[in-house]
């Protein structure tokens, strides 16, 4: 008998879920589309301040994990056990982020005892707020020279963290934060 997700350890999930890069594919944006007509129904649009497809799924010809993420910011008097509740209904796993606050909140949906299901989401749930991702991704958008040079630095850590979700996150860290703040402050001036 298989182990189900929750019972593997984290070693045993990298290595069912590796990190695995494609072209863009731009039938990601129709998944975003449908998710987010999913979510607006399920949630209902009284606690849902903005929802935003993030991350390289959302630039046109950036190399991604085709993993969707989605930024989702609620109201503040969204019923946090709802919220869980009724994404768990839906297909949703969450996962417990106990070194962030709430409602700084994960779930991920695509994820199977058998790896992934062809459509992945991860989705990042905050109340409205200046958030970094969204900067990120709009720069990228923008800089297509940055968005090469930050599908080659994902190429070059491919194969060393092919099995380590968080140190390829990890490695990747300080480009996301220098660009970040220079979209940041291109902003402001």
């Amino acid at each position: 008998m298989e182990k189900s997700l929750s019972d593997m350890s984290l070693e045993e999930l990298w290595e069912l879920f590796p990190i695995i890069l494609k072209e863009h594919n731009p039938i990601w944006k129709d998944w975003y589309l449908q998710e987010e007509k999913l979510l607006k129904h399920i949630i209902s649009n009284q606690y849902i301040e903005r929802i935003n497809h993030i991350g390289s799924t959302s630039v046109n010809g950036l190399l991604a994990k085709p993993t969707i993420d989605i930024l989702l910011e609620i109201t503040e008097n969204c019923y946090l056990k709802f919220l869980v509740r009724v994404l768990e209904e839906n297909g949703y796993i969450f996962e417990k982020q106990p070194h962030k606050p709430s409602p700084h909140m994960m779930f991920m949906k695509g994820y199977t005892e058998n790896g992934f299901a062809e459509k992945v989401f991860h989705l990042h749930i905050r109340y409205k707020g200046n958030w970094d991702e969204l900067y990120f991704r709009d720069y990228l958008r923008e800089h297509k020279d940055i968005a090469e040079k930050y599908a080659q630095l994902k190429l070059s850590l491919r194969d060393k963290y092919q099995h380590d979700r968080d140190g390829y996150t990890e490695a990747k860290a300080d480009f996301v934060e220098k660009y970040s703040k220079i979209a940041k402050e291109s902003i402001s001036h």
